[in-house]
This record gives C-alpha cells, sequence and structure tokens, in this order.
C-alpha cells in the first residue's frame, strides 16, 4: 500500500511582491493625529492599530475608527491576526464610557466596536459589551452602532446579553472556510460561529427588529473559489444579511503566509454570486475589511431603509 509522504519545513516561505491593486492610499494625516490624540487621551485601543489593517490612513482620514475593548491581549491564537496573545488584564470599567465619548468627538453616523477574545472571563466579557452598547447609545441616540462579536464558545446567554443592548448590526465574522479552520481558527469553530449568526436572527425575527447580521472572511489563505461559494450558501442559511471579503494580508513574518493574491475580477464575481443567493449587501474587493465603508453605508439613508426593511 503505497502511503503519501509530507515534507514539513520551518524555512518561512517568502513574501510575494503585492500586487498594484493593493496600493494604500495615505490621505490626511490632520485627521490621523486627530484620532490618535482621541485614541490616547481616552486610554483606548482600535482594531485599525492592533490588527494593522491597511486601510487605517483612509478611514482615520474620515475621522473614523473601529474601536476594541477589552484590552489588547487577546486569549486565542489564529494564525492570521496580528493582535498580542497571552493572559489579559482586568477590564477597564470606564472604558464603556469613553467609547462613547469618542464617538461623540467624531461625531459618527455609525460607529463599528469589536473585542479581543476574552476566554478568561464567565460570560467572554459579554456584560462589558452590553454596557458599552447601551453607553454609546445614551451619549450618542442618533449614532447606528455595530457590534463585531467573539464566538464567547457558544454560550447563548452570553450573545443574548449583548443583543439585550439592542445594536443595529451583529457581525461575526466567520474568517474562513470549513477546511481551513483548524490551521486559520485553531480555537475556533465554523459550526458554532454559523449557530451564532443563526440565533442572533431568529431572535430578531421573533421580536421583529430592524437588526441586520454580518459576517466576513478573508481570501488568499488557500481556498478555493467554489469553497467560499459554500460557505455564502452556509451564511445564507443563517439568515446572514451581509458579507464582507477582503484579501489576507500577512502582518508579519510568525503570522499565516499569503498563499495567493485574489484578482479584483474574482472578487467581483464572489459579489455577483452574493447577491444572487439574496445577501442584502455583499462588500468584496482586495481591500474589504469588516468594518471598511461602513460609515459610507451609514449615510446613504435610501440604502438602509432599503436594507432594514427588506
Amino acid at each position: 500500500m503505497s502511503r503519501e509522504l509530507r515534507v514539513i519545513s520551518n524555512v518561512p516561505k517568502p513574501r510575494q511582491p503585492k500586487p498594484d491593486w493593493l496600493k494604500i492610499r495615505l490621505g490626511d494625516p490632520t485627521n490621523q493625529n486627530h484620532v490618535l490624540k482621541l485614541i490616547e487621551g481616552l486610554n483606548l485601543h482600535t482594531v485599525c492599530q492592533e490588527a494593522r489593517c491597511p486601510n487605517i490612513f483612509e478611514c482615520w482620514s474620515d475621522r473614523t475608527a473601529t474601536f476594541m475593548l477589552g484590552g489588547d491581549i487577546c486569549t486565542r491564537h489564529c494564525g492570521f491576526c496580528a493582535v498580542g496573545k497571552g493572559a489579559p488584564g482586568s477590564l477597564d470599567p470606564q472604558e464603556p464610557r469613553h467609547v462613547a465619548e469618542a464617538v461623540q468627538h467624531l461625531n459618527l453616523a455609525h460607529t463599528v466596536i469589536t473585542s479581543v477574545n476574552r476566554d478568561d472571563l464567565p460570560d467572554g466579557g459579554a456584560a462589558h459589551w452590553a454596557e458599552t452598547v447601551r453607553e454609546v447609545r445614551a451619549l450618542n441616540p442618533s449614532c447606528r452602532i455595530e457590534v463585531l462579536i467573539p464566538d464567547f464558545n457558544g454560550d447563548e446567554a452570553a450573545l443574548n446579553t449583548v443583543l439585550d443592548a439592542q445594536p443595529d448590526v451583529l457581525n461575526h465574522n466567520t474568517e474562513t472556510i470549513a477546511r481551513l479552520y483548524r490551521r486559520v481558527r485553531p480555537d475556533a469553530d465554523y459550526q458554532q460561529s454559523l449557530t451564532l449568526l443563526r440565533r442572533a436572527a431568529d431572535r430578531r425575527d421573533r421580536e421583529a427588529r430592524g437588526m441586520l447580521t454580518k459576517s466576513g472572511i478573508m481570501v488568499g489563505l488557500g481556498e478555493e473559489f467554489d469553497e467560499v461559494v459554500e460557505l455564502m450558501k452556509d451564511l445564507r442559511a443563517s439568515s446572514c444579511d451581509i458579507m464582507t471579503i477582503g484579501q489576507y494580508l500577512q502582518p508579519h513574518a510568525r503570522r499565516l503566509p499569503v498563499e495567493r493574491y485574489v484578482t479584483p475580477e474574482e472578487f467581483e464575481r464572489w459579489r455577483e454570486v452574493g447577491m444572487e443567493l439574496g445577501f442584502k449587501h455583499v462588500e468584496s474587493s482586495p481591500l474589504t475589511r469588516s468594518s471598511y465603508h461602513a460609515r459610507q453605508q451609514a449615510e446613504s439613508p435610501a440604502e438602509n431603509a432599503a436594507l432594514l426593511e427588506a
């Protein structure tokens, strides 16, 4: 009987040169500095900085930032993420109020809030999440609130704690296709993420609320085109409304290498497939990230009314 042999090498894979379509606009340094000083003054963290987002210059020039709760140390060990790993410190009880103040100072119409994974906490940080949403709402009643939450280890009570605070958009990223989970998200579970989205949508439907559900993935990690389509079908079966698809970029040498750079034409094909499957919106491009262009979408009243009423 023949047996396949696999050679494992510790030699890092050389980085591929970035194609022209991944060139990044630097933007206005005045607004960038304003956002940075505000964040530092309130002792906040942003996923823009911690995840080394390629859109940081564009978004900060537009006075937009994605706030990250729970500190800057994550309890999980995802193969793609630049956020620090280890044992986090205590939650800052002033953080919910400080996020609300930052949203007010930036005069945001749509704010995105995310967090590190806090598996060290009994509720995964859900109560802290809910308090932040309430504080932001109290100080900024006209601002739409999008939460990009972890999976809370499948704890439905923790999810309900966040939903009780009534965010406008409930986002949870699946990040990659099912086949690559062990390598990309070793501490997570594909079906658990789909279940979270399904539970959020079920509760929305029972309560006749206008909340949207959303999920996003990275490509360029070794997935095939049709595998992404299958993931899209799984998301639609979980009543997911919005999907984002963007190019994975290796943040540093100790993270997973880029297997390939996906062309803009392929991103456009996924967008078309997604709309045919019934998503209300698909943001699909090389530089797309979970919160990319969230503010611009919020500033289009006709589009958002259509999303909520569809």
